[in-house]
């Protein structure tokens, strides 16, 4: 390298930047290793008793305001320039995601349909629906026809037993309700439910769905039926944790136990409802005035005049009683009904009174006392029910007298949970009347049952009604979706009777979680009459064996998406006849075995 001249060395010097020293260098809010700063002066509070100003911590910078807190999610939804992402989060018809049309959000007034006569903030619009599809083959023993038969060989009493429903419900609602429900009841809601149901039967005899022995085997019939309309309004809160009082006035659903075995209806009543001791207790009071149902969807008919059949109830739950873990219900239930008129179906049948003894009308009081729990102690899963029904049946079919009424009911159901299994172990005893000419009755009946329990729907007995053919006309010896041996027309339709044989049944059972969308259920149940002597009173015979026999089914329940939106169940039962039930239905094909097949599939927006 060329030597360079000292004038030019200081030339250089004089042109090169200033010298900045390390820590002027760095960057705002770093520190070179190895150094401290002086801390600043400390602060000094002049006025006495003021409040310290909040941190700088307090005021973070990554946040930023939003209209309200049911809009968060719509608000960190991509733009318009991710259309596939976007649909997802604000599609009005997806489920699965907030939107608007399911209550996720408040109506905003700005933009609300004229229609809507409300005023006010926290406003939400709920709207849903469900398709119920049923596809049921089945067996049962069919009475052949007095006039006229369907096949020119059936000179037995019985004929063919097979058979075959299809019925497909779809059931639109709506409600429109009044306050923020994340941790309070509304302040009022306005809400509507309509279903409309179109069946279809093929059985295997005439005068099985019609009277006229000139019509077919066969039948489709459709109906629109107002499962919900009421007003729920919310009095008051009584405490800081949302204790309250509420009326709802209506069509409305109620359910008098925890298992559905007394009275599970939809019907127009009203209801005054709360509860106290941070929801540790609840309280209901109320009476309904039952509504006519169609007679072949078992849907309400509000065209129709409400039934003479009132019902006034009172009920009071208790979390964590007698022991923490259970759930107690005492209960009053009082039924009166005043349908001392006739009463035909759609079919025209008649269905009240009940075609029995002397078919004189009938009307009756009478009280239910009720106690249940519903729970767990320790691993073991409880439920259990216990009912006494008290009161007076002022024309008895059997002896035109009036009657005292002194029936009672237990049941129960325990469970154990072992990793992705639950095995269950039933049991129910309902009274039945051992003397039907006497001043007492002491079977027992419900108001209007849908037992949850051994089984459920699954079960052949309590899928399934059996006509009591030879002792009684249009009647059947249960009734479906039901587990009581009442010798009643129908549940929908017809009246309680304290006159019946009674039910006894011990059951085992088992879930399984195959999956989290797969449950594998089965159920085996034996079933006996409680006392046969209305039977061999209707029948007149001099003995009839209590066994009914044993009930078979096995059910699968697939949720393809885990939740409750598509639900498909397959399920199959068979009933093995004991004595009894092959003594009464005894025919020229021998005691065959009797089946119920379901296919249901329920998918809910």
């Amino acid at each position: 390298m060329p030597p360079v001249a000292d004038g030019a060395v200081a030339e250089q010097i004089a042109d090169a930047p200033p010298s900045v020293s390390a820590d002027a260098a760095l960057i705002d809010g770093r520190r070179r290793p190895g150094t401290h700063r002086d801390l600043p002066e400390p602060v000094v509070q002049a006025n006495e008793g003021a409040v310290r100003p909040p941190p700088p911590e307090a005021f973070p910078v990554d946040q930023f305001p939003i209209p309200d807190r049911w809009r968060l999610i719509q608000a960190l939804c991509p733009d318009r320039n991710y259309p596939a992402a976007a649909l997802t989060c604000r599609s009005p018809f997806d489920p699965y995601h907030q939107n608007f049309l399911k209550g996720d959000r408040p109506i905003d007034l700005k933009s609300k349909p004229s229609w809507l006569p409300i005023k006010g903030d926290d406003w939400f619009l709920v709207l849903n629906g469900v398709s119920d599809t049923v596809v049921e083959p089945r067996s049962f023993p069919q009475p052949v026809g007095v006039q006229t038969t369907e096949n020119p060989d059936s000179l037995d009493v019985f004929g063919r037993d097979e058979s075959i429903v299809a019925s497909q419900t779809f059931i639109f609602g709506g409600s429109l309700i009044k306050g923020s429900t994340a941790y309070k009841p509304p302040n009022i809601e306005y809400r509507v439910i309509l279903a409309y149901n179109v069946n279809y039967v093929d059985v295997g005899q005439r005068r099985i769905l019609h009277v006229e022995p000139s019509k077919k085997s066969h039948r489709t019939d459709d109906f629109l039926g107002v499962q919900e309309l009421f007003v729920d309004y919310h009095f008051r809160n009584v405490s800081d944790r949302f204790d309250f009082d509420s009326i709802r006035v209506g069509i409305q659903p109620f359910n008098m136990d925890f298992r559905g075995f007394l009275f599970q209806d939809n019907q127009l009543g009203i209801r005054f409802f709360g509860n106290r001791d941070n929801n540790r207790v609840q309280y209901n009071f109320g009476a309904i005035w039952r509504l006519e149902k169609d007679t072949n969807s078992g849907l309400n008919s509000v065209v129709q005049r409400p039934r003479d059949d009132f019902i006034l109830f009172a009920n009071l739950f208790r979390q964590d009683f007698p022991v923490p873990g259970l759930t107690s219900q005492a209960s009053i239930t009082v039924n009166l009904n005043r349908e001392d008129g006739i009463e035909v179906d759609d079919n025209g049948f008649p269905v009240r009174p009940a075609l029995l003894g002397s078919l004189r009308p009938r009307n009756y009081d009478v009280t239910y006392l009720g106690y249940a729990v519903d729970g767990h102690v320790g691993r073991l899963n409880i439920t259990g029910s216990l009912y006494g029904a008290l009161g007076e049946d002022r024309n008895s079919f059997f002896t035109d007298k009036p009657a005292k009424v002194r029936a009672f009911l237990a049941a129960t159901e325990l469970s154990y949970d072992h990793n992705w299994m639950r095995f269950r172990l039933s049991g129910l005893y309902a009274s039945g009347d051992g003397d039907p000419y006497d001043d007492r009755e002491t079977g027992f009946d419900a108001i209007f049952e849908n037992p949850l329990f051994a089984g459920a729907d699954t079960s052949y007995w309590i899928r399934q009604s059996v006509p009591f053919a030879g002792g009684g006309r249009a009647i059947g010896i249960n009734g479906r979706n039901g587990i009581l041996n009442s010798l009643r027309s129908s549940k929908e339709q017809g009246q309680s009777n304290f006159n019946n044989p009674g039910t006894m049944l011990l059951g085992i059972g088992g879930d399984f979680d195959l999956t989290p969308t797969v449950r594998l259920s089965t159920n085996v149940n034996h079933l006996w009459f409680e006392n046969t002597a209305t039977l061999k009173a209707l029948r007149m015979e001099g003995s009839i064996p209590k066994a009914i026999g044993w009930d078979y089914s096995l059910a699968a329940i697939w949720r393809p998406k885990a939740v409750q939106n598509a639900v498909f169940r397959l399920s199959a039962a068979t009933l093995d006849p004991g004595k009894g039930f092959s003594d009464l239905f005894t025919n020229n094909q021998g005691d065959d075995r009797y089946y119920s097949v379901l296919f249901n599939a329920i998918l809910t927006f």
